[in-house]
């Protein structure tokens, strides 16, 4: 880890020059074990923070330019602290801008000065691999955040940070997001998975000590090129069902719906596709909670079984896995050791998640991967993950 942060410390000299005192930052990326597409929908999700993620060098200043410059990325930006406003030209520093900017806005609506935020050089560096899922921009957003609060002494919670992050992604850069991602990578906690409602933000811990066996994040390296258009129309048809159904039943989310209700309020939904993205909702919400319970027994195996169940149900209900997620998934499935696999994120490209026994884990890399290439052309990427804490600064 000490090398990464000699190399950052190398080119923030050459991108800023040297001198001052520079802070250390990590927030890492985030899989979702299972409850996927549901945390618009008042669902309960399961997510984990990974320890991959996005690492970040930083220099107060003593006037009020921010300059942001990743080894990620080409585009290096600059902007006055005092002048933030959406440029489409700017890129990925679109996510952090939009993030100081809440930031001023939240002090500024508590009466306090929001002109304390001063300028500063910030470079990024991530190890998410873009797109795949994984939450690279949710970890940008709340390592910025924490940079923030930790240089200017703002003493705002976590979870205040995690939902500016998301209000700064929703409408500053028109992202209709939940909550989900922010909240995994801003909260995690080390081998545990958080169990979250995302009605009301109310939260537990719960242990995830894997022993013999390993997360693989297998990356299928197809551009999600409609997983943001795809994403926002799923949203709507789930509004539209949860309109069907409120005629019949006092709900505020669909995930409010147990599968018992469910059978008996479907058929108010008269349009056969609206109804079955109302069904995953409502079904996945459920998976989520036997997963944790089943989790707490340490009975792997069925967990694996939810997670697949996960998969085919994004596959058949609710229209987002894609080809290529599909033959992943399929050849996971095929190795023995491998106790479940589904798609994980938005969908339509991005990355999976397997349960793997230790023993089978070089198999798995090996037989998927070359498998997953001949009927896809794709040259994949695999991650052995481990279940990392939450945004932090480095001491």
């Amino acid at each position: 880890m000490e090398k990464v942060w000699q190399e950052l410390t190398e080119r923030f000299d050459q991108e800023f020059g040297r001198g001052g005192e520079r802070r250390r930052f990590f927030t890492p990326g985030r899989v979702n074990l299972i409850g996927e597409h549901i945390d618009y929908n008042g669902g309960r999700v399961f997510p984990c923070a990974l320890d991959i993620g996005t690492y970040a060098l930083v220099r107060p200043r003593e006037d009020t330019l921010v300059r942001f410059v990743s080894t990620n990325m080409e585009l290096k930006n600059q902007v006055d602290i005092s002048r933030i406003c959406y440029e489409e030209k700017d890129e990925w520093t679109n996510y952090p801008k939009g993030t100081i900017l809440q930031i001023q806005e939240h002090l500024a609506a508590e009466g306090r000065d929001a002109g304390v935020i001063g300028g500063m050089d910030i470079l990024y560096h991530g190890n998410i691999p873009n797109g795949s899922g994984l939450s690279s921009s949710a970890s940008i957003e709340v390592l910025t955040a924490a940079v923030v609060n930790q240089l200017w002494n703002l003493e705002l919670d976590m979870v205040t940070l995690v939902q500016l992050c998301q209000k700064g992604e929703n409408t500053f850069n028109g992202v209709n997001s939940g909550i989900m991602d922010q909240f995994a990578v801003g909260m995690g906690r080390e081998n545990c998975a958080i169990y979250l409602d995302t009605s009301n933000l109310n939260y537990e811990y719960v242990p995830c000590v894997l022993g013999d066996l390993v997360l693989i994040i297998g990356n299928t390296n197809k551009k999600r090129g409609l997983a943001d258009s795809k994403y926002n129309e799923r949203r709507e048809e789930c509004n539209r069902a949860l309109t069907e159904l409120q005629k019949v039943k006092k709900i505020q989310h669909l995930c409010e719906l147990s599968a018992a209700e469910w059978e008996e309020v479907k058929g108010a939904i008269t349009d056969d596709t609206i109804c079955r993205r109302a069904e995953h909702a409502v079904m996945e919400n459920a998976r989520v909670k036997e997963a944790v319970a089943v989790l707490q027994k340490n009975d792997m195996v069925r967990f694996g079984q939810l997670l697949n169940a996960s998969h085919d149900s994004l596959r058949d209900l609710y229209d987002v896995t894609g080809s290529e997620l599909d033959t992943m998934v399929e050849e996971a499935r095929k190795i023995d050791g491998v106790y479940g696999a589904r798609m994980t994120g938005a969908g339509f490209g991005g990355c999976t998640v397997s349960l793997v026994k230790k023993e089978a884990a070089e198999r798995f890399r090996r037989e998927v991967g070359e498998n997953y290439q001949r009927r896809t052309g794709l040259m994949p990427e695999f991650y052995i993950v481990n279940i990392g804490g939450g945004a932090r600064e480095i001491l």
